[in-house]
Order: structure tokens, then sequence, then C-alpha cells
């Protein structure tokens, strides 16, 4: 059995050898001659991967080119719009700046008034205003036309602008011309209550001429309001009434300048010497039982009311107060009076601080001027407020906000409406003042001083002059104010 099995598994070699040698060159041959063909197939043509990578590594190449194009061309768009968006802000700035220059050169055109420069400033404010709405909208452009107007916010495309918001500044200029329609409306009111009343005491006055009494007072009334329509003309009571303002405006600012120069440590009593001694001729003053109230308290208010009276009433009787030498009252007088009176008109219902912010060097402003300077002197100011501000602002044709100046213009108003007006009247009232030492006349004088007496102590005289007074056409007079003292 042993032997049986070693010859099967020889044999079985052998069989398996025999198979596997079979024809062992053909195959040999075959297997090197497909992998000749093989090798000589892909010398000549490319395998299938071999295309695909091929093909991958030219995609590769192709997309890191036109990455680098499109990352170039991206890079160059930023530097680009960085650019324009700099030269833009540039520009804004420019015009900011530019517009602020332009601002502050229309508000120095204010004051002092400069029509030519204001207008020049406000032109240029309006330009560079334009100039920044141009820009506003060039940016708005170029975000649209870059992709920002695509997206949507709460009140629509960005870049459009709300029809509120362009609305809004015509809506706070009309509610401006309403505030301003309204106060006119409270004037007219109170005007026309005035008319009213002015009717009612009219027609209570002429009440005992019955029906035509109230006819002919309606018609004076109606007339009267029609203002230049009807040719109102100057009158003798029309002058009276506005020399009433003119002493009213020239204590007020006596009492605030007396006030002042207390207050500042002023030796009262040598400063009314100094305004007595400045007549040509000197009283004494007798200290006896008589003059106790005229050497009280108010006699320093008195005499410093002189001197500025004095130094307002220079050059009273010349049509500028000699501030220079027209004679149009003398060439061609009739025109100058309706001239005279449309001014006087056109000025009474004004504010001097608003018409000499707007002309300063009028004739009006050249009358304060001088008359400012003339009362007001440097060493007064400085010891008054300790500083020349004042002196400086007025001698450079300017005309300060302050309290007392304002009080001033009160008083050159005053004087400068009855000095039209005088020259309005045909003929012209008589402007007289009382000289030192002068008797004491009554039909032409009233003294300030009131007595205890009802009978005016005798044996006074005019110690010195405190207010002109004025005679005029009709015959009426406004007496002069003096300050009484008794004969030495």
């Amino acid at each position: 059995m042993s032997m049986n099995r070693v010859s099967s598994i020889s044999d079985l070699i052998h069989r398996v050898a025999t198979s596997c040698l079979q024809d062992p060159l053909t195959d040999t041959h075959h297997y090197h001659h497909q992998s000749v063909g093989s090798s000589q197939n892909s010398s000549s043509n490319p395998t299938e991967y071999e295309e695909i990578q091929s093909e991958n590594e030219e995609d590769e190449k192709e997309n890191g080119v036109l990455g680098n194009e499109k990352q170039k061309k991206k890079k160059n768009g930023l530097e680009k719009e960085s650019r324009e968006i700099e030269e833009l802000m540039g520009e804004v700035f420019e015009s900011i700046s530019v517009m602020k220059k332009a601002y502050v050169k229309l508000q120095q055109a204010h004051s002092p008034w400069d029509q030519e420069k204001m207008s020049v400033a406000d032109i240029a404010v309006v330009s560079e205003l334009r100039k920044l709405g141009m820009l506003k909208e060039r940016f708005r452009r170029r975000n649209r036309s870059n992709g920002g107007g695509e997206q949507e916010t709460g009140s629509g495309r960005r870049g459009f602008v709300p029809l509120r918001e362009v609305v809004a500044p015509y809506e706070a200029a009309m509610d401006e011309l309403k505030k301003q329609v309204k106060a006119k409306d409270i004037e007219i009111g109170n005007l026309e209550q005035k008319l009213q009343n002015a009717i009612t005491t009219i027609n209570s006055t002429n009440g005992s001429n019955g029906k035509r009494g109230k006819f002919h007072s309606r018609r004076r009334v109606s007339n009267c309001s029609l203002g230049h329509v009807a040719g109102v003309a100057p009158g003798a009571e029309q002058f009276e009434s506005t020399t009433s303002q003119m002493k009213e405006a020239s204590k007020s600012f006596t009492t605030l300048l007396l006030s002042l120069m207390r207050s500042a440590g002023w030796d009262m009593d040598a400063a009314v010497r100094s305004i007595e001694s400045a007549s040509p001729t000197t009283t004494t003053i007798d200290k006896g039982n008589n003059m106790a109230s005229v050497n009280g308290p108010q006699h320093a208010k008195y005499a410093l009311e002189s001197y500025i009276s004095q130094k307002m009433f220079h050059g009273f009787d010349h049509e500028t107060f000699y501030i220079d030498g027209s004679l149009s009252s003398l060439l061609n007088p009739d025109q100058f009076r309706k001239d005279c009176f449309t001014q006087f008109q056109d000025m009474k219902s004004m504010e001097p601080t608003e018409l000499l912010g707007i002309l300063p060097t009028c004739t009006f402003g050249k009358f304060c001027t001088k008359k400012f300077l003339s009362i007001v002197h440097p060493k007064m100011e400085e010891s008054l407020f300790g500083n020349l501000e004042h002196h400086e602002l007025v001698s450079a044709g300017n005309h300060p906000r302050s309290q007392f100046y304002g009080d001033f213009l009160k008083l050159a108003k005053s004087v400068w409406l009855l000095h039209l007006l005088a020259f309005s009247l045909d003929p012209p009232p008589c402007h007289f003042q009382a000289s030192k030492g002068a008797e004491f006349r009554k039909e032409y004088m009233e003294s300030v001083v009131r007595f205890s007496s009802r009978r005016m102590p005798v044996g006074l005289t005019v110690g010195f002059p405190v207010s002109p007074g004025f005679k005029l056409g009709n015959g009426s007079v406004i007496k002069a104010r003096v300050y009484l003292v008794s004969r030495t």
C-alpha cells in the first residue's frame, strides 16, 4: 500500500509538472510579445488614464491662470475703488473747508453791514452746498452701480432719499412763516383794537353833535388810518408827543449813567461843579432855607441831564447836525421836508439796534457815533467799566450791543426823530434854550424842581438849562426845562 501511495504521488507530480511545462517557449514568447506590444502601444498612444491625468493637469494650469487673472483684476478693482473713494472724500473735505471759510466771511459781512461782501460770501456758500449735493449724488450712483442698490432697507433701496427728508426743510420754513403770520395777525388785532378805541373816544367827545359828529369822526379816523395813501402831514401835536418821548429817554439814560458814576465812586459834587462851570457865567447857589430842596440829591441828576442834553442838541438847527455840509433844505426845501417826514415814519417803529445792525454807517449811525464819543470820553468809560471797549468799537464805526449803549441809542433815536419831524414842518419850529443866570419866565420855562409851597418863590434865576424848548409855527410853545436857583 505504501508503494502504491508513493507511486501515485510520483505519478501525480509527474502529471502536474508535465502539464505546467507544456509549450513553455510558446507561452513565454506570447507574454513577451504582449509586453513588447503593450510597451510599444504605450509609447505611441497614451492610455485613457494618462489622458485623463493630462487633461486634469491642463485644467489645473488653466484654472490657475484664470484664478490669478481674476485675483489680479479683483485687486486692481479694489485699488481703483479705494482711489475713487479717497478722491471723493478729498473733494468733500475740501468743499466743506471752503464752505466754512465762506460762511465766516458771510458772518463778518453782517457787522458792519457790507452788501457787496455779503453777496459774494452768499454765492460762495451756496456754490459749495451745491457741490456737496453733487458729490453726494455721485456717491449714491456709484453704490448703485456696484450693486449696493440691490439691498433693501426699511425705507427702500440704499441710496434712495425718503420723501420726508426732502420735504422736512420746506415744512420747517413753512412753520416759521406761519409763526410770523400769526404774530402779524396779533399785531393787526391790537392795531384794530386801538383804532376802535380811538373811534369810541372821538364819538364820545363829539357826542353832543349827534349822528353828524359821529360821521365826521369816523371819516377822519379812517383817513388817518390810510397813512401814506391819505398823505398824512406832520403837525404840532405829533411834535409835542415826540418831544415828550425824548424827555423820557433822556431821563432814563441820565439815571443809568448817574448810577454807574456813583458805583464807580465818582465825586458827584465835583462833577456838578464842573458841569455848572461849563457855562460862560457862574451863578452861586444860595444855601438858605428856600433852596434846601434844590440842593438835595436830585441836584446831580439834573446837572448830568443838562450836560447830556447840551451834547445831544448841539447842531440841532442844521439839517444833519453838521455831520456833513448838505444844503438840501435850502436847495429843494419841499422835497427835503417830504423826505424827512418819510424817514420819520419809517424809523419811528424800528429798533435802533436793528437799524444800525443793517446800516451801521448811515447818517443816523454817524450821528450816534459822534454824540456818544462827545458824551462818554475815554477816561469816563475806563472809570465806569474798566476798559475802553465801547470807545474802540464806536470809533471804528461799530455799535456795541450792551445795555448801556442800547439805552443811549434810545435817547439818540428820540432826538433824531425830533430833528426829522422839526425839518418836516413848515415853518420849522424855533429851537431855544435858557441861558444860565437868565430871569425865569413861566411862559417859556418850567422848573424841574417842585417846590413845597404852591407859589413859586420870588427872586429865582436859571441855574442851568436842563432841556431845550421849541416855539412852533402855530404859536404854541413847548417850554424849556430849567434848574432854578436863588438870585445872589
